[in-house]
């Protein structure tokens, strides 16, 4: 892109956002009182509060709805149809979420079977992570091209077809091409991109709210998932939990292409909030050279940086390090596999908690400080945990545990809301660069973290070094400067 073309980024007048910042209160705190298993409920708690009638296109103007034209304007009180896709999106993430419980629990019986090193096991995993973010931003705009529904129907096939096919394997390189790429491909075009695109699309209100309820759809499956994986590897096996985990994503399928609907406008409505009808866009041709453009123009911008940096320290202190490698390490301290596995589903719980909770902070204070906050208070309590691994689960443990699933995925909503400050109508696709990033991030302290154990012995070294990190990332969250009130655009060369 040409110096000096300017990114296209929402303007937001201060009148907007007084008026948009009230209104989120009720149902944020409705919904932050929810539980875990109570994310979707969390989202009709939300969707409940009336929003201003005649949210409906005006009869006589063009519209796909059909021949009769458009249903008369919506009854004040009337939930949104936005909050119904809300709540089909977080189905549909729970669904696809079972192999993201997975990779944890294979790597002791991988090893045991086929006496492959953990770092062996550990290189498929990084390849999973690394695709899962590198696939993002080209999902984002493939969703521009082909339409959401599309794409993730597709995404979900690929999953349950790499996580089915590796009950064949026999040989390491099998294992990188099954659950490394395809399953890394799939999960990709369904990672937090999907979420992101879904709440562009359909939210002019509420963004940071429904980001952190999408992101914590992801947290809850886990909860689901990880407690009846790690009892079917350690009763049945690890091929039975990888067909499970096939099954699951095959199940959403049908949901998400008879539920999902790509755009307000496919059934005649005004996204959430807006005060004027959005017509849909046409579909977007050149996906993938569209995605590369829009990093080619992000890349010039310092927010863009400082944003990829943290969240890849995110990444690799989270999916990379806890995710990957805490079952094995509690399990080098003769904790039993299932204790360890029931300990990150608590992880779960608390994940679905702190996300929300985020979400509705950053509808309320400066994204920066919150990040600050998050990566500071995670980066303290990783020097603490070699302390605290033990045969049995106690009291300090617990309290690890709850603390670092208020702060797992807290961090999601914040960046998001940065990336739609400084990135406007780009800023899934630039969202999906910044959660390439993450993954990176995460696909490296994967492989080092279980390179370190078979070199050292323990894991130790890995959790201090993950704790510098989240150091380092709070500081440089402080650093990302803000985009002034009423400014229209940001110079790609800025």
């Amino acid at each position: 892109m040409p110096a000096g073309r300017k990114l296209d980024v929402m303007p937001q007048t201060a009148d907007d956002a007084a008026e948009s910042r009230p209104a989120a209160t009720d149902a944020s705190a409705a919904v932050t009182d929810g539980s875990a298993a109570g994310g979707a409920a969390g989202v009709a708690a939300a969707a409940a509060v009336p929003q201003a009638p005649e949210d409906r296109r005006p009869p006589g103007v063009g519209s796909p709805v059909g021949r009769g034209g458009l249903r008369s304007g919506r009854r004040r009180g009337r939930v949104h149809r936005a909050w119904f896709v809300a709540a089909v999106t977080f189905v549909t993430i729970i669904g696809a979420a079972a192999f993201r419980s997975l990779p944890g629990l294979l790597i002791d019986p991988l090893h045991a079977e086929f006496d492959w090193s953990r770092g062996t096991i550990a290189s498929a995993v990084s390849i999973n992570l690394a695709l899962y973010g590198l696939t993002a931003p080209f999902a984002a705009a493939l969703m521009d091209r082909f339409g959401i529904r599309r794409v993730v129907a597709v995404a979900l096939t690929v999953i349950a077809a790499g996580a089915g096919a590796t009950v064949w394997m026999t040989s390491a390189w099998q294992l990188m091409l099954c659950w490394g790429l395809l399953v890394g491909l799939g999960s990709g075009s369904m990672a937090l991109a999907f979420a992101a695109t879904v709440t562009d699309r359909w939210f002019t209100e509420r963004r940071g709210l429904v980001s952190g309820i999408l992101t914590a759809a992801s947290a809850s499956g886990q909860l689901i998932f990880l407690p009846l994986l790690s009892w079917i590897v350690s009763e049945r096996g690890w091929r039975p939990a990888s067909v499970t985990v096939a099954l699951a994503a095959l199940a959403v399928v049908p949901f998400v292409w008879l539920l999902l609907r790509d755009h307000p406008a496919d059934v005649g409505l005004k996204p959430y909030g807006a005060r004027e009808f959005v017509p849909k866009p046409g579909p977007v041709q050149g996906a993938a050279k569209r995605a590369v453009r829009v990093l080619l123009s992000a890349m010039r911008t310092g927010p863009f940086w400082l944003l990829a940096g943290t969240f890849a320290i995110c990444g690799a202190s989270t999916n990379g390090l806890i995710q990957t490698h805490f079952v094995p390490a509690a399990h080098d301290h003769g904790m039993p596999i299932t204790a360890a596995a029931s300990l990150l589903a608590v992880i779960g719980v608390f994940d679905v908690l702190g996300t929300i909770a985020s979400g509705w902070f950053t509808d309320r204070f400066d994204s920066r400080r919150l990040l600050a906050v998050y990566y500071a208070f995670r980066g303290v309590s990783l020097l603490f945990l070699p302390m605290l691994l033990a045969p049995a689960v106690h009291l300090p443990m617990i309290f690890f545990i709850v603390f670092y699933g208020l702060d797992w995925v807290a961090t999601v909503p914040p960046t998001m809301a940065l990336c739609r400050e400084h990135y406007g109508e780009d800023s899934a696709i630039v969202f999906g660069w910044v959660l390439a990033s993450h993954q990176v991030g995460a696909a490296l302290v994967a492989f080092l973290g279980g390179l370190a154990r078979d070199v050292f012995g323990r894991y130790d070294i890995v959790w201090y070094a993950s704790g510098a990190l989240c150091a380092a990332a709070a500081l440089m969250a402080l650093v990302i400067r803000r985009r002034p009130m009423g400014r229209v655009g940001v110079a790609v060369g800025a």
